[in-house]
């Protein structure tokens, strides 16, 4: 390519034009032919979502990406570039990426008129054939289709009725180029408008001249559902000119979900190697998302962004490395009461209903975790409250009389490993308990915990914070004993 540098060369070679939507089209079409992935990385919409924008590129359709927040929108927008062509020929020095065999812009008409096949070309990489704008309120018509320059005007000595002093605004820039818009409902109603022309009629005009630029353009919208909140909507007529409109959805499993936080996460290579954050752990972490998306404390119109997840696992690593820091450790495992450390990822990324601000943020994080360890203990162990077919004793009997007699469990957050598994090994029963259900003996000092924590949300034990230390007990012993100025902040801790 970097041979063709002139309109004659590019003739030579055989190049003929075609539009951007039949390129997608066509590129898709024999990646489709050869089994390759289209979307890499995109998790939990192999069913759904991908076979929609597929179909849609077949039919050489604009899109919109409806969902709610953190649901990869953006994302599958800024892969499309993958099905296009690697370069593409535009006359040289073109503000609108002129295709040289059939120029639009007044530059590159005149400059193949006087050139000929002498004419200079210059290739574009398919990377600079995206571009993206987020809509905002103080968006004006000017940024995205343009205006009159009057310092361009003066300085080329020109009437403002000639085309020659027009700024082309980011749209007709983005001429043979995908153009997304994100959060297209906060843009204001009459700059909506001014798109009716560019999505019907392929064409635009800027400031009453008289030119037709017949722009050739993907279209990528990304939106939350129109009544998320009170800040616009698309309009009905915009809406109606966009082909097709895609639903997005949060994963549907925790399977999905640990995919999607395990290759979003930055976890650096040193935390990896220092740090195990047993499978089990990540299953919980994943649940409290699952969780929050089904409170009634939590605006389901909002939605729990994925990056929730994300955010709360780099947490929980770091929480885990400080701890291992302040003790002088060489490495170590994250541990339930490392999720005290998540919390702030939870608290910024939810917003509440009324019912769940009477309660404080604070407080319905920490009822999240806990409902997230309350679910993944019945997945393991058997309901404290519901004794299975045929059994004729209490399973927790052991642990809940060890309980019974006075006993407690002290567990620091910054608790040396040490001292965290001699204060779970001292129940008696537990270690015994969690060892019938054939858990992997690396991972049973987390299970051993998943007991304790899962027993008290069913009120078997109490449990009880002060400061820095989780103090485990007869429930019956923490109400007598407790001791005025003692934090009862409920949830997990």
């Amino acid at each position: 390519m970097k041979k063709v540098k002139t309109l004659g060369d590019l003739k030579a070679i055989g190049y003929k034009s075609r539009s951007i939507k039949d390129e997608l089209r066509e590129n898709l079409i024999q990646k489709l032919k050869n089994k390759e992935k289209v979307f890499e990385g995109i998790f939990g919409f192999e069913d759904t979502v991908l076979p929609d924008v597929e179909r849609a590129i077949l039919s050489r359709h604009n899109m919109v990406l409806l969902g709610l927040r953190g649901q990869a929108k953006t994302r599958i927008a800024r892969m499309l570039i993958n099905l296009l062509d690697e370069y593409m020929p535009i006359v040289a020095e073109s503000e609108l990426n002129d295709d040289p065999l059939a120029p639009i812009s007044r530059y590159a008409r005149d400059l193949v008129t006087e050139k000929g096949d002498d004419t200079p070309i210059s290739w574009v990489h398919r990377n600079d054939r995206y571009v993206e704008k987020l809509a905002t309120p103080d968006v004006s018509i000017a940024d995205l289709v343009g205006d009159v320059d009057p310092i361009k005007a003066a300085t080329l000595k020109l009437a403002y009725a000639d085309e020659r002093v027009l700024h082309f605004g980011l749209i007709p820039r983005s001429h043979r180029s995908i153009f997304v818009i994100n959060e297209l409902p906060d843009l204001q109603a009459r700059i909506q408008v001014s798109l009716f022309n560019i999505l019907q009629e392929g064409d635009m005009q800027i400031r009453g001249f008289k030119l037709r630029l017949p722009l050739d353009i993907q279209f990528m919208f990304t939106a939350n559902p129109e009544d998320y909140t009170n800040r616009g909507s698309i309009i009905t007529p915009l809406k109606d000119r966009i082909e097709s409109q895609i639903l997005t959805h949060y994963p549907r499993s925790i399977e999905i979900a640990r995919n999607i936080t395990k290759q979003e996460a930055s976890i650096p290579t040193e935390q990896q190697k220092k740090i195990l954050v047993p499978d089990m752990l990540q299953v919980l972490l994943e649940q409290v998302s699952f969780c929050a998306r089904e409170s009634e404390l939590i605006d389901e119109k909002s939605g729990v962004s994925a990056r929730l997840s994300i955010s709360a696992y780099e947490n929980l690593v770091s929480t885990a490395e400080r701890r291992m820091l302040l003790n002088g450790e060489k490495s170590t495992s994250a541990r339930i009461t490392d999720f005290w450390g998540i919390i702030p990822a939870i608290t910024g990324k939810v917003e509440l209903v009324y019912e769940g601000e009477q309660e404080g943020l604070y407080t319905v994080a920490l009822n999240l975790v806990g409902a997230a360890v309350k679910k993944l203990f019945l997945d393991y162990f058997p309901n404290p409250d519901k004794p299975r077919h045929g059994e004729s004793s209490d399973p927790y009997g052991i642990i809940k009389a060890w309980f019974g007699g006075g006993n407690k469990v002290n567990l620091l957050t910054d608790a040396t490993d040490q001292e965290y598994k001699k204060e779970l090994n001292k129940v008696a029963g537990l270690q015994k308990f969690v060892a019938t259900f054939n858990i992997p003996k690396k991972a049973e000092l987390a299970f051993m915990e998943l007991v304790l924590f899962g027993l008290t949300e069913f009120n078997v034990i109490g449990k009880n914070l002060v400061e820095t230390t989780l103090t485990f007990e007869d429930s019956l012993a923490g109400m007598f004993d407790k001791e005025d100025g003692d934090d009862d902040i409920g949830g997990m801790f």
